[in-house]
């Protein structure tokens, strides 16, 4: 019997523009900060909600960030699975997950929080550190 179906083949692939030893070192959250704002948008920072993501080797050195969601003016998805995906497909070790809040509220929302216990759960099964508002 011939297989009617055909099936995908699927590439992983991550190209870093730099050596490592040359990459930003995380050490502090300003030092993180800093990095996304650099990479922000200046002209949507205060108008909708952005996520991303800031992807980390063994030595806290900034492989890239990757922007995981664009919302509204008062929320943004923040999809696990995406989170994940980037991390695994550049082998990250950490990674710091950063959203504006167009309000320039600071404080973390209820569904912030939400999704740091979620995240939480879902490192300790992969094996992926994360910074977050509680540290």
């Amino acid at each position: 019997m011939k297989n009617v179906f055909r099936v995908s083949e699927i590439e992983l692939s991550y190209k870093h523009a730099e050596r490592p030893s040359i990459l930003p070192q995380i050490t502090s959250p300003q030092q993180a900060y800093n990095i996304f704002h650099d990479q922000w948008d200046k002209n949507r920072i205060e108008m909708v909600e952005d996520l991303k993501v800031l992807l980390l080797n063994t030595s806290n050195r900034a492989l890239g960030i990757y922007s995981i969601s664009n919302g509204g003016i008062t929320g943004t998805i923040a999809d696990p699975r995406m989170i994940f995906a980037a991390a695994l497909k550049t082998n990250a070790s950490s990674l710091v997950l950063a959203h504006n809040h167009p309000s320039g509220n600071l404080n973390p929302s209820s569904a912030d929080k939400k999704l740091t216990d979620k995240r939480w759960k879902t490192v300790g099964y992969i094996g992926i550190g994360s910074f977050d508002h509680n540290q």
